[in-house]
């Protein structure tokens, strides 16, 4: 079938491989009109997340090969009211790309997902307890109840989530305490991988993360777009380092942190984001000026004084707005 000989490059991301196989079968009439297709489903027939699922389907709808029609999920063809066709789409007639079922990427749907899984993980964390529950999370992915299980053990492992004695896997909650100690942690071990990172850093690159400071201190300024800049100098930068152990030590420190630069933005702090810009930069004008020693002392002196402001964002929170709502993660007491 020309879907499979001409859509099995193994080199395309998975939600490009998804959308040309699904639309190829729609031009080649070979899934039937009415046909409902929902990301769910299509992960599953395709073994990945929900996320490449929904990147294909929403390209297809914005060429009219699929539309949405009052239920869920999406129907083939133009007309929203014709009735609904629900089958399994294997048995409707999808036929999988063979050189991508081969490919061991494909495959590995543990490490497809679980930055994503990580990430709602830890901006969960200000907001109370969590339980993560391992059926949940498998349906929601569209992946195995073993899958499910290798992503809360590696999230263990990063300090994100415990499991008690009944096997049941929980987040949070973050308390004053412990992020006291995460930022502790942070000041006096971050400033020492600087100083290891400083031969694996690229000019060029600091020249870029320092320009991107510029344009968000003259732009719009969003949740992903502070959470780009941290990752730039607390990843990208710091974590360059090449002791293993230290990266370790610093990234369990730093996970828990991740939803504070959200609240920025939702509590409208523009003074708290104008002080962070300008800590972030200096760090890299002193870099790029060849201080390193001046660079660490700017680093540490950021952390510090971000204890007090993030000790500041968590006592206002309101419980009641949690974020990042997933079936699998559920909120306890």
């Amino acid at each position: 079938m020309s879907a499979v000989s001409e859509t099995g490059d193994a080199g395309l991301p998975l939600y490009e491989v998804i959308y040309r196989v699904l639309r190829q079968h729609i031009v080649d009439g070979v899934l039937p009109d009415g046909l409902v297709v929902g990301e769910t489903a299509l992960a599953r027939a395709f073994q990945s997340s929900r996320i490449p699922a929904g990147a294909a389907l929403k390209r297809l709808e914005d060429e009219g090969l699929v539309t949405r029609f009052g239920g869920r999920g999406l129907m083939i063809g133009g007309d929203a009211t014709a009735p609904p066709l629900r089958l399994d789409l294997i048995d409707a007639g999808l036929t999988l790309p063979r050189t991508r079922m081969l490919e061991p990427k494909t495959r590995n749907r543990r490490a497809a997902i679980y930055p994503e899984i990580e990430h709602i993980v830890a901006c969960c964390l200000p907001y109370g307890r969590f339980q993560l529950n391992e059926s949940l999370l498998a349906d929601y992915y569209g992946v195995s109840r073993t899958v499910a299980h290798e992503v809360l053990t590696r999230l263990d492992r990063a300090g994100l989530v415990t499991q008690d004695v009944n096997q049941r896997w929980y987040a949070g909650p973050l308390t004053p305490e412990l992020l006291r100690e995460h930022f502790e942690v942070r000041w006096l071990l971050e400033p020492i991988a600087l100083e290891q990172a400083l031969p694996h850093l690229d000019q060029a690159d600091l020249r870029v993360r320092h320009e991107r400071i510029r344009r968000v201190q003259a732009g719009t300024r969003t949740p992903a777009g502070l959470e780009q800049l941290e990752n730039d100098l607390h990843v990208e930068t710091v974590l360059r380092c090449s002791n293993s152990q230290l990266r370790d030590a610093i990234r369990r420190s730093q996970l828990p942190l991740i939803a504070m630069h959200e609240t920025f933005q939702r509590h409208r702090d523009t003074d708290e984001i104008e002080i962070m810009l300008g800590e972030h930069l200096e760090v890299f004008e002193q870099l790029l000026a060849g201080r390193p020693a001046l660079a660490q002392q700017a680093l540490a002196g950021h952390l510090k004084r971000s204890v007090i402001s993030n000790l500041e964002r968590l006592t206002k929170l309101d419980l009641q707005g949690r974020r990042h709502r997933v079936p699998f993660l559920i909120a306890v007491g």
